[in-house]
């Protein structure tokens, strides 16, 4: 499948599970702008050490870095790809447009009650990163992960003020970006809500659906 696809969604929907399923049945190259980050200033490449200055500071790394690194990523492609994480607002959305050419867009919806109930519920396990839900999917022993014994905790970031204001920042900055696509005639949005079996169902669908 040779599809150039955008992956919208507010923290906590699910966009980064559905990614992984899509890109594996799809065939197409999953590119989070997290991992791209990551593994540059792992290999210390040229955009690897100027994105780490910025990143030990606590800063956020600029567009035009991360707009590079996508571009160098791309560019190695033969076939589609899906991307996570970016473009986060219009300006991204603009300047992914000079490297790619977009030819779908899919927004996951979901409920914010819903989106804030998941993640202050979330627990993670500290050895081996395993994600818990305290009502969904909860631990055998509490506080002990399942897979490796470990102890789960809830990180700072999963509680209910910092999760509400990262949905206030998501409204201003990225929801904009469903009108650009929309009006574009290339977005398709999809109920995010459910198990997440259902959800992914719901997107394969959608995406195929759109493809004819």
């Amino acid at each position: 499948m040779d599809a150039k696809i955008v992956l919208l969604g507010a923290p906590g929907s699910g966009k980064g599970t559905q990614a992984k399923r899509l890109c594996q049945e799809l065939g197409l190259t999953l590119i989070s702008t997290g991992d791209l980050l990551r593994e540059a200033v792992r290999k210390n490449t040229p955009l690897g050490v100027k994105a780490k200055g910025f990143m030990d500071a606590g800063k956020l790394v600029p567009d035009e870095l991360v707009i590079g690194l996508i571009k160098e990523k791309v560019a190695g492609l033969k076939g589609g790809f899906l991307l996570d994480g970016f473009p986060r607002n219009l300006e991204q959305a603009k300047m992914l447009d000079t490297i790619a050419k977009v030819n779908m867009a899919v927004d996951l919806e979901v409920d914010e009650q819903i989106i804030v109930d998941r993640i202050v519920n979330r627990r993670s396990c500290k050895q081996c990163n395993e994600v818990y839900h305290m009502v969904a999917k909860p631990t055998r022993m509490e506080g002990k992960c399942d897979k490796c014994g470990g102890e789960t905790y809830q990180r700072t970031d999963d509680t209910e003020a910092v999760v509400r204001e990262r949905l206030r920042v998501y409204k201003e900055r990225t929801l904009p970006l469903a009108k650009f696509y929309a009006d574009r005639g290339i977005l398709i949005e999809v109920d995010g809500q459910g198990e997440i079996d259902e959800v992914y169902d719901r997107i394969l669908a959608a995406i195929k659906k759109f493809k004819h």
